[in-house]
């Protein structure tokens, strides 16, 4: 007889345990879960990369166009000064 009862609450307490345990629906949610939130993390991840690589050709830029008006000032001095050098030649000349 004890042998019996142990057996039957032995059944009693796996199928408590089996009976717990999440459906197949509840496991394909959470499934879709995860893979919803892996899935946003690599959407995020790609905008950051697109962000940093439009951030990093921008400042380049920035640089180009700073060397070139560096450039421009550069030139337009040394036309500046040539052109006044011209200008106390003719002086002495008249």
């Amino acid at each position: 007889m004890k042998k019996v009862l142990s057996i039957i609450a032995i059944a009693a307490v796996s199928a408590t345990f089996v009976a717990c345990g999440p459906s197949q629906a509840e496991l394909d949610a959470a499934a879709k879960k995860t893979e919803d939130s892996i899935r946003a993390e690599q959407d995020s991840a790609k905008a950051r990369a697109d962000r940093d690589t439009l951030a990093a050709q921008q400042a380049r830029q920035a640089e180009r166009d700073t060397l070139a008006a560096r450039e421009a000032r550069e030139l337009a001095a040394a036309e500046a000064e040539k052109n006044s050098g011209k200008k106390g030649e003719k002086k002495g000349e008249k």
